[in-house]
């Protein structure tokens, strides 16, 4: 059996699944998929915290999954551009654990961690899974990947 560590961008995997398809990704089906025959050693959902009741019952609810949830608050900037993202902590923590699982799953298209799976594949022979929306996921996080699952209708809710 293989070990697994999980890690969601979960603004990333919100905003590419609604705007690519219309509809919110099934945390649920991914889970189900992604554990299938493996060990978790770890599963962390980073996401940004606004503070309103709909999104402490949806961070209750990725808790219930299994998932330990990572929270950062949502930075308002006086020239009206916002700030919050994991890239950093999701970073440490995808070296910290993944190099003790024999497969890390990153969900994110974000190319800035194209850097990090060819890392950890080259320095602790790590695979890397990365599950993203096609049309939303960075060529180079693609390319560096062990292998890309590309999320459609069975990872989708509705």
């Amino acid at each position: 059996m293989n070990s697994v560590t999980i890690l969601v961008d979960v603004q990333n995997i919100y905003y590419t699944s609604r705007q690519a398809f219309g509809k919110s990704f099934d945390y649920n089906a991914f889970w189900a998929e992604v554990t299938a025959g493996r060990k978790v050693d770890k599963a962390i959902a980073y996401a940004i915290d606004r503070g309103d009741e709909k999104q402490r019952q949806f961070q209750n609810i990725l808790r219930a999954i299994g998932f330990e949830v990572k929270l950062k608050p949502f930075i308002q900037r006086a020239d009206g551009s916002a700030k919050g993202d994991w890239d950093v902590g999701i970073t440490l923590d995808a070296i910290e654990y993944g190099q003790h699982s024999d497969l890390l799953v990153l969900a994110s298209g974000d190319g800035d961690f194209a850097l990090l799976a060819e890392r950890l594949i080259s320095n602790y022979q790590t695979e890397v899974e990365v599950y993203g929306v096609p049309s939303l996921t960075a060529q180079a996080l693609v390319n560096a990947a062990s292998r890309f699952i590309p999320i459609g209708p069975a990872l989708l809710l509705g």
